[in-house]
């Protein structure tokens, strides 16, 4: 059997691991994609040819790869450096580098074959090796086959080229701990009076979100959600919860697409409104919180509206700096053509400008209107000081309206990765907006624990305490326990 026969074999795979160098233009035209250009060379330069890898002077006999490439140069000879005799051994390999490395063996190659040829036992000897591993190479191609078949079916019944659908489940177990429910309640106008459970309850919500994009860069969303049931009602509610009778409602209606590299646009015809139109709520206890009070509820007081339509921009001045801006008109008028979205009786506004990082410190100022009950307008400021998994954040916010003025606020902190790697343990307290009939800001305090069971489940329990502050009422204070189950698929 030819010994220069089998170095041509030998000299392919060594050509996958070849790393030589390349003119400065085909470096230029890898820029284009993700290959980070400042660590090569910029100016043009010529392949140096080499014929021992002790020229090579980044390469060490400890090195890992130093027989191979010890090899491929003396052996063979495909392998070349950079004209300063270097071989950059620990950078990624470009394609352009690949496609020169390739040429050069396959060079070796042909050569090999032309000074030699292939003799009758050579093409014997790969002929037994074919029938040798034939079994194994049937059994491949049947894998390779039905895997081009699964392919082709799911190609066929795909749900969308489009779109992606993502669903949660939200189930809340709560139960009262000590309810003290004052028996004066006359000053609370109908329809406003607090009714603080007494019994364990049950809710539960769940959403379809249908995502769509057609450019990579763009959302459509259609989200699809029903529920029943809430809890502590006065202290605003549970954060997933809401509905009635699981009716099923369009809850979000809205498209998101980006104008340049640093502004992006969303126009919405239902869902939109009050934080929804800001890129970050800031405070950590958004999400986590079983309670709704943990997303600021500055944002529905000051900026609700939420049914109707609405236009929003988010503009990034810097990667850090960004301004928020959003408009809805609540329905109905903003879908009545005789009254229209910019005579609507409900409409509100929002600009926020935020400082955010992917470090110690993120803020956040804003200024939300909105015109139902004669107009209200609010001025707020967040914080989230992160100290890598301890966190402290809160918020405070001064709200002018028909009638007077109030200021609520939160503050807490917590320990994310608390006894297990993706949860979080957190306290968070204050006082909340004032609402009609109310002597004072209802004040309440939770403590959660978010539990990450796997990547479809999470489980947190809470303990929530709360005092509305009833006008004409001597108490009327609570003390809950709450279990809330979210599933996402």
């Amino acid at each position: 059997m030819s010994k220069l026969f089998w170095q041509s074999l030998l000299a392919v795979p060594a050509a996958l691991g070849a790393a030589v160098a390349v003119s400065g233009s085909a470096i230029a035209a890898e820029a284009a994609s993700t290959v980070e250009v400042s660590n090569f060379d910029q100016d043009s330069v010529q392949l140096a040819q080499i014929t021992s890898v002790s020229e090579l002077s980044d390469v060490l006999p400890s090195d890992w790869a130093f027989q191979a490439l010890q090899s491929l140069v003396e052996n063979y000879g495909c392998i070349q450096g950079y004209p300063d005799r270097t071989f950059r051994g620990q950078r990624s390999l470009t394609r352009f580098e690949f496609a020169a490395g390739l040429n050069s063996c396959l060079d070796v190659i042909a050569t090999l074959i032309a000074q030699s040829g292939i003799n009758p036992d050579d093409l014997a000897t790969i002929r037994r090796l074919q029938e040798e591993f034939q079994a194994d190479l049937a059994l491949l191609r049947g894998r390779v086959d039905g895997l081009e078949a699964e392919t082709a079916t799911l190609r066929a019944q795909q749900f969308s080229t489009t779109t992606k659908l993502r669903g949660q489940a939200d189930f809340n177990l709560v139960t009262p701990i000590d309810i003290v429910n004052a028996p004066n309640l006359s000053a609370v106008p109908a329809g406003s009076q607090p009714n603080l459970e007494t019994s364990t309850s049950v809710a539960a919500r769940a959403r379809l979100n249908f995502d769509s994009s057609f450019t990579g860069n763009d959302r459509l969303r259609i989200r699809l959600q029903g529920g029943n049931g809430n809890a502590i009602n006065g202290l605003g509610g549970l954060a997933n919860a809401g509905g009635s009778d699981y009716n099923v409602t369009v809850d979000d209606f809205y498209y998101s697409f980006p104008v340049g590299g640093r502004i992006t646009v969303t126009a919405a015809a239902r869902g939109l409104a009050g934080d929804d139109w800001v890129t970050s709520t800031i405070v950590p206890f958004d999400g986590p919180s079983v309670a709704d009070a943990g997303g600021p509820q500055f944002y529905d007081v000051g900026g609700g509206g939420g049914d109707g339509a609405g236009v929003g921009a988010n503009i990034a001045f810097t990667d850090n700096i960004i301004l928020d801006l959003g408009y809805t008109a609540g329905g109905p008028g903003a879908f009545d053509p005789s009254v229209g979205i910019f005579a609507s009786t409900t409409q509100s506004y929002i600009a926020q400008l935020n400082f955010l990082t992917d470090g110690f410190f993120d803020a956040a100022v804003a200024y939300l209107h909105n015109d139902q009950s004669g107009g209200t307008d609010t001025f707020a400021g967040l914080l989230n000081l992160d100290f890598g998994r301890f966190f402290a954040g809160g918020h405070g916010a001064f709200r002018s309206f028909t009638g007077g003025d109030d200021f609520s606020w939160t503050a807490g902190l917590g320990v994310n990765d608390f006894l297990m790697e993706g949860s979080q343990l957190g306290v968070y307290g204050g006082q909340l907006p004032q609402l009609a009939g109310y002597s004072d800001n209802p004040f309440m305090v939770e403590g959660y624990y978010e539990i990450p069971f796997n990547q479809f489940l999470t489980i947190t329990p809470a303990v929530i305490y709360g005092d509305l502050n009833v006008a004409g009422a001597t108490d009327n204070t609570g003390l809950w326990g709450a279990l809330r189950a979210t599933f996402r698929f």
